[in-house]
């Protein structure tokens, strides 16, 4: 076990920013996806473990901060000089005499920014440059807190692609924070769901979606001919715009599907859509704090 978090608590003035009640556990090679509104408390929790803001509670590691890595949301760095200059005065070391960080220099392409400074860069420059600098730390345990913001969706695809292929088969554990599902899809194999500070559900993608959508779930627009259709099939939460069916076993699939094809309905089948596991935790959540 990397990481351990027990009865944690974060309070900023009145205001409680996280609570975690249940044990958390990271384990090595663990990928884990952070998701949650704004505000629910996916950097607080980063920043607690790394020893950056003061909390109530137990974090325990084999591991001390300065041993973690951490890609966080914003990074700014000096503009008098070349960004290689920077690089190698953070990491105490000449590009010429460091085959790992040629390595990485040539796996993001980023030879030909080298002697740019660095507002001179790309918006998807920055975060390479950035992410170069914390994986030459080759930690056991990365924090990568919303990794492509602001950047457009092609920059963004080919960034997590370039990541994923990275980590594919190395032992490091990462805990990834980010509002694109689709990010996760390709990078995490567990979610931690946050809302409002609280932990909503963490588990491995496979079982949350087995919780809380069912074996398959089946969606098509919203709209009232295909309402009809499907007037008698259990329904899932789901954005105003689409409408959700959760089938429980391989016969109910084929029949919705049959239905639909049967109609000509366009419609998508997943087995994974981290959205409706999010969208579906948080809809039980609330059921659950109605009830009481």
């Amino acid at each position: 076990m990397l990481l351990s978090i027990e009865n944690l608590t974060v309070r900023y003035g009145q205001e409680t920013a996280l609570s975690i009640t249940e044990t958390l556990r990271v384990e090595e090679g663990d990928r884990i996806g952070v998701i949650g509104s704004n505000g629910a408390g996916k950097t607080t929790l980063i920043k607690s473990i790394l020893g950056l803001t003061p909390y109530q509670g137990m974090i325990k590691s084999g591991l001390k901060p300065e041993e973690m890595a951490v890609h966080m949301q914003f990074n700014e760095y000096t503009d008098s000089m070349p960004v290689k200059y920077i690089m190698e005065a953070i990491l105490g070391t000449r590009i010429t005499g460091n085959t790992r960080l040629q390595e990485l220099i040539s796996y993001f392409e980023f030879e030909d920014c080298l002697r740019k400074k660095y507002t001179k860069l790309s918006g998807g420059q920055k975060q390479r440059f950035t992410i170069i600098l914390v994986m030459m730390q080759n930690a056991e345990l990365t924090f990568y807190d919303e990794v492509t913001s602001g950047l457009d969706f092609e920059t963004r695809q080919k960034l997590v692609e370039k990541l994923t292929e990275w980590y594919r088969d190395k032992p490091a554990s990462l805990v990834i924070v980010s509002h694109y599902y689709e990010e996760l899809e390709m990078l995490a194999d567990k979610l931690l769901i946050l809302d409002k500070g609280k932990v909503i559900d963490y588990g491995r993608k496979e079982d949350l979606f087995r919780k809380y959508c069912g074996r398959a779930v089946i969606v098509t627009d919203n709209c009232e001919r295909n309402r009809s259709f499907l007037e008698k099939n259990k329904k899932l939460a789901s954005p105003a715009h689409l409408l959700a069916v959760s089938c429980e076993t391989q016969e109910q699939e084929e029949q919705v599907s049959r239905l639909l094809l049967q109609n000509n309905v366009n419609y998508k089948r997943s087995n994974s859509d981290i959205e409706m596991i999010y969208i579906n935790a948080r809809a039980s959540r609330v059921g659950e704090e109605e009830a009481k």
